[in-house]
């Protein structure tokens, strides 16, 4: 059995309960890679004994991380590290070049590249002409060959994209890569539930959680060159912002 190469420290005078602390602690181990994909935990008796907390403490603090996705209990196999959730931040990039970026192995499978009249709210946030068409991209992104969020983005014509690029490239590189120089977006968060299409594509069951990411990009001229809405593996992914007081 591989032994867990981890020490923590836990304030037992602290209001926080023990076994958040140790949820937390492992969690951060998990993420900084102390904890490697695959790994395989001692037993909690085990854990229980060599962290200093009861048995009670150490099983709920690994539940907490089971019901985030990133432990897994196997019979036979015991308690294994899973791959932690990408935590993007919020800024002007691609996802396909976040997951490169963290070693996710990046793929996409590309559904739709087609010109399509769009509705009211697309045409007016691209400022498209009324009759005016524009390309619909729709792809499921993987990361380690496990879908993580589906994609659907409307663009100007002038600015349509290769299928073939857009299965081994991510779309903002491809735009910078014609010229385009991104420059400043609009983004809202929210949270919805999967439909039996979204469940089907992400192979999660339908009502399952997800993240919603809405996004109007401007190029350095103030044209719109983008608006995407974009669906995310609540277990799997999150954003990270950076607040600053004034």
């Amino acid at each position: 059995m591989t032994t867990t190469p981890l020490e923590v420290g836990l304030d037992r005078s602290s209001p926080v309960p023990l076994y958040f602390q140790l949820a937390v602690q492992l969690e951060a181990a998990i993420d900084c890679g102390e904890l490697a994909p695959g790994q395989r935990l001692d037993n909690e008796i085990e854990l229980a004994d060599r962290l200093g907390v009861s048995r009670p403490t150490m099983r709920r603090a690994i539940q907490e991380l089971v019901g985030k996705g990133l432990l897994v209990r196997k019979r036979g196999v015991g308690t294994q590290v899973v791959q932690g959730a990408l935590k993007r931040d919020v800024e002007l990039s691609s996802l396909f070049d976040d997951l490169a970026k963290a070693q996710r192995r990046p793929s996409t499978d590309v559904l739709v590249v087609e010109r399509r009249r769009p509705d009211d709210g697309v045409a007016t946030a691209l400022g498209l002409q009324p009759e005016e068409d524009a390309v619909y991209l729709e792809r499921v992104r993987k990361a380690d060959d496990v879908p993580l969020a589906i994609m659907r983005n409307w663009l100007p014509l002038d600015l349509a994209p290769s299928p073939e690029l857009l299965r081994t490239r991510g779309l903002y590189d491809l735009m910078r890569g014609t010229g385009i120089h991104l420059r400043i977006a609009s983004q809202r968060i929210g949270a919805t539930s999967a439909t039996s299409e979204q469940g089907r594509l992400l192979a999660l069951r339908k009502g399952a959680p997800l993240l919603t990411m809405e996004r109007v990009t401007y190029d350095d001229s103030g044209r719109p060159v983008e608006l995407g809405r974009h669906v995310y593996r609540a277990e799997s992914y999150s954003f990270q912002i950076t607040l600053v007081s004034r």
